[in-house]
């Protein structure tokens, strides 16, 4: 198995930096879940001693952004085949254990991905992707996918089918927050995916999207 040995380090901005991440972050990420992430089924969220035993599975797959000493913004991932089957996000981190990592899966998969509100709008996120895709070049794997969440139908639910609305932002016809700046940072959306994640805020639906290795952030 071939394992990232450098840790990564990008600076964003002054006192701003993407780095992997630690034990000692693993406190502030589980407030930081809550945050980001406030309409979110409780048993959905990622908990301390979750990250902890991401650190053990996969440590160099895991980043988060710091101000100081403080964190912003995180992703987990995890190294998998690619799965455009039906699948939602409570089985995939196996209830938040990362038990599903595959430590030969050709694939990078995003589990999750946020960055605190007062902190949104600077480009933040871009460097959480573009931390992705240099460990998916370090590994020498085919890309990296995740599923976005359709955050912008929710509000929508009822007045349009989650696919109109899908076909729609795959045509450009419609924004949406989350898969909009995704698409722009280079990801192709794949397929709808019903009852991905429990929270209204997208009506449970999510995107599929990928990245192949050779796409530059």
């Amino acid at each position: 198995m071939t394992k990232a040995t450098i840790p990564y380090y990008q600076q964003l901005q002054p006192a701003i930096a993407v780095e992997q991440m630690q034990v000692q972050h693993t406190a502030q990420l589980e407030a930081l879940q809550k945050v980001i992430f406030p309409l979110l089924a409780d048993d959905e969220l990622i908990q301390a001693v979750h990250y902890l035993r991401h650190l053990q599975i996969f440590p160099e797959g895991q980043f988060v952004i710091t101000h100081g000493e403080e964190v912003i913004g995180m992703t987990s991932t995890m190294r998998s085949a690619f799965n455009d089957n039906h699948h939602t996000f409570k089985e995939t981190i196996a209830g938040g254990w990362l038990t599903n990592h595959n430590p030969d899966g050709d694939w990078l998969y995003g589990l999750d991905m946020g960055v605190l509100p007062a902190f949104r709008g600077k480009g933040l996120a871009r460097g959480l992707y573009r931390a992705r895709q240099a460990l998916v070049q370090s590994l020498k794997l085919k890309g990296q996918f995740t599923v976005g969440m359709m955050n912008g139908f929710g509000a929508l639910n009822g007045s349009i089918s989650a696919q109109q609305y899908f076909e729609e932002l795959k045509a450009g016809k419609r924004t949406d927050p989350t898969l909009t700046p995704q698409m722009k940072i280079g990801f192709e959306p794949i397929s709808l995916i019903p009852d991905y994640l429990n929270d209204p805020t997208c009506g449970g639906f999510g995107v599929l999207i990928k990245m192949d290795a050779d796409k530059i952030i």
